[in-house]
């Protein structure tokens, strides 16, 4: 039999709106209305001036290590936004912008940075689930959500977002194959941001993109300017629409780059050249975001002077309430409170022998 060439269902582009300076090619312009992109702008500076805190209170010994989202505001946002507020949300370990957008108050993500358990828990209402640390592992979980979302006739859909490092995992995969072959309403969201801690992009795949992974599980993938919050709105868009018409997952790989350090327990002076870091400062998602809004004549530069200072505020005020809780918190009673919706017998009997001092006569 002569060989022939298998003709795939689903290309790969790359898409790009906004150039570096925030100038739109006019025709692909999403038009997203005036609030909306106040509020992504807004939600983008409260990330990136929460996190300039975090890393001073981090090194004061505050708060332990957490991982900043500097850089990747406009990949987080512009595809948060998108979706709707009851669809579900599965974060990997950075979303700290998504995570804002979404109403999860300053003070819990403090909490949880600094050591509380109880800075995990999620906002009644939410439908979000918690930080995950292993990589890859969450899109597992969202490929579940979203099977069950599927089995009960409902309309939401999950996005699931993780980095390039989580590509080169199994749970990537599964979770890709399983969507695929069980048609779930999964967004996957990668958010490449050229380095899996000190491991770079080129090392971990030949791969030209990450989204001809997609390929592979027969589901369409994009790759987007991920610093391009409006193209990765409008490419948010199209998956979300296919999940709700029952066409399946998409996988959008956001190519980004991560300005700050991977975690506070990590130095990329050891493995980044300056130059690198330098020319994707040039693409820093905000100023690109900022010069699109002045183009359309909804921000000046006084608003953005008066927006930093009332963020700062709101930075700090958060600080104070999650200092508040912490101390509220140092009372070893309050192990008892997160385990059993209506506390036991046994363990009220338990709670009040600590109480009394009479610990020990309960084992």
């Amino acid at each position: 039999m002569p060989r022939k060439k298998i003709r795939l269902e689903h290309p790969i582009e790359y898409f790009q709106i906004l150039d570096d300076k925030g100038k739109p090619e006019k025709e692909l312009d999403p038009g997203i209305d005036k609030d909306t992109l106040l509020r992504m702008h807004r939600t983008m500076l409260l990330s990136r001036q929460f996190d300039e805190y975090q890393l001073r209170w981090q090194k004061q010994g505050r708060i332990g290590t957490f991982a900043p989202a500097k850089g990747q505001e406009a990949s987080q946002i512009g595809s948060i936004a998108a979706v709707e507020d009851d669809d579900w949300m599965v974060p990997s370990f950075r979303e700290t912008a998504v995570a804002l957008w979404r109403g999860t108050p300053m003070s819990g993500l403090l909490l949880y940075n600094a050591g509380y358990n109880e800075g995990g828990a999620i906002p009644e209402g939410q439908n979000d689930l918690p930080i995950s640390i292993p990589v890859a592992s969450q899109m597992i979980e969202a490929v579940g959500i979203g099977y069950a979302l599927k089995r009960r006739d409902k309309k939401q859909l999950v996005i699931s977002y993780f980095g390039d490092g989580a590509t080169s995992e199994g749970d990537f995969h599964e979770a890709l194959n399983f969507a695929q072959t069980f048609n779930t309403p999964t967004v996957f969201l990668c958010q490449n941001n050229q380095w899996a801690i000190s491991v770079p992009r080129e090392k971990q795949t030949p791969s030209k993109t990450l989204a001809q992974k997609a390929l592979a599980y027969g589901m369409p993938g994009i790759q987007v300017d991920g610093n391009d919050i409006l193209a990765v709105y409008a490419a948010t868009c199209e998956a979300a629409e296919r999940a709700r018409k029952g066409e399946g997952p998409t996988l959008i790989e956001c190519v980004t780059y991560r300005l700050s350090v991977h975690t506070t327990a990590d130095d990329p002076g050891k493995y980044r050249d300056e130059k690198e870091e330098q020319h994707w400062e040039e693409w820093d998602p905000i100023p690109r975001f900022q010069g699109y809004l002045k183009h359309r004549r909804l921000l000046r530069d006084k608003d953005i002077k008066a927006l930093e200072k009332e963020i700062d505020k709101e930075v700090k005020a958060a600080w104070d309430d999650a200092s508040e809780q912490m101390e509220s918190l140092g009372d070893p009673e309050s192990m008892f409170d997160h385990l059993f919706a209506e506390r036991p017998a046994y363990l009220e009997e338990q709670r009040q022998a600590m109480k009394s001092g009479r610990g020990d006569q309960h084992g």
